[in-house]
């Protein structure tokens, strides 16, 4: 039975519980043996719901057989993006969908989030790791949560990072500036750095909250920060533009793509890691391969 663990000071508003990392159901894991860890944080995937009446605006961790969507898209990363890699993703107290209509709620719900992320990937190091190299991939809220455990990160963990993979949100210059583990990639091979990106139609199509004032970005078909183009699918040309750094894509003529209220057709947030996914998994296949051989010389 799902309990009320905590009644915040509005009324007819609960938190739920925090997850226990330390149990088996608090987390999605797939063991391969390998040398490399892929630590992945999913996106939103929870609406507001209501327990009891009571309004909730969080995902009930602590109970991950109520978290269906979010496991649906952890297992979708895991077969998309490990391909040789173990697979460690943590279910966590995300904020809903609605809550980010409005800033304010991203402000004052957003940290309980964050703390979850934080405990698990802290509770990951510390007893799954095993002192192993990994890569880190979040998109959307995960990647929000991401670029702060990048704020966070220590030295000794930066040197065993492979790569940061911040799909579908932002990283400003003053990140850029003031976090020494934030190092924007340059290449298909470089370590140690953060791969970002926002895919659109055009400029003005883009959501400003996950990607206005991005300072840090790179074309995942070609692995260039240049404007040079580059065709996916045999239909789809991408460039990254230089003022905006975003991703320009042409060719796709879909419909019934964007999340509407919160991304307008021309956004094409839903697409980050779906057309992708082949050039991101060779990606993260390859800086493992560059690292490995580093740290073997």
């Amino acid at each position: 039975m799902i309990l009320l663990a905590a009644v915040s000071c509005k009324p007819k508003e609960v938190v739920p519980e925090a997850p226990d990392y330390g149990l088996g159901n608090s987390w999605y894991i797939t063991d391969r043996s390998s040398d490399v860890d892929l630590f992945y944080i999913a996106s939103t995937e929870t609406f507001d719901y209501k327990v009891k009446g009571a309004a909730v605006h969080y995902a009930w961790a602590a109970d991950s057989s109520a978290c269906s969507g979010i496991r649906h898209e952890m297992e979708g990363v895991d077969r998309i993006l490990s391909g040789d890699l173990n697979y460690y993703s943590p279910f966590y107290r995300q904020v809903t969908m609605e809550t980010y209509a409005d800033t304010s709620l991203i402000a004052a719900r957003f940290p309980l989030a964050m703390e979850d992320v934080r405990a698990a990937f802290h509770y990951y190091i510390d007893n799954l790791n095993e002192g192993r190299p990994f890569v880190l991939a979040g998109f959307s809220q995960g990647a929000q949560a991401l670029v702060e455990l990048l704020k966070e990160l220590p030295e000794s963990l930066h040197e065993r990072m492979v790569a940061a993979y911040v799909l579908g949100w932002k990283i400003t210059e003053s990140e850029l500036e003031d976090c020494s583990s934030i190092v924007a990639a340059q290449g298909a091979d470089d370590t140690g750095v953060t791969i970002c990106y926002n895919s659109v139609k055009e400029p003005q199509d883009a959501n400003p909250l996950v990607s206005y004032g991005n300072s840090v970005a790179i074309n995942p078909v070609n692995w260039r920060t240049d404007a040079t183009p580059a065709v996916l699918f045999d239909t789809l040309t991408v460039t990254l533009d230089q003022e905006t750094k975003l991703l320009l894509v042409e060719g796709f003529e879909g419909t019934g793509y964007a999340w509407k209220p919160y991304f307008k057709d021309g956004c094409y947030h839903t697409f980050e890691i779906r057309w992708y996914g082949d050039k991101l998994r060779q990606n993260i296949a390859d800086r493992c391969k560059a690292y490995l051989q580093s740290v073997q010389q």
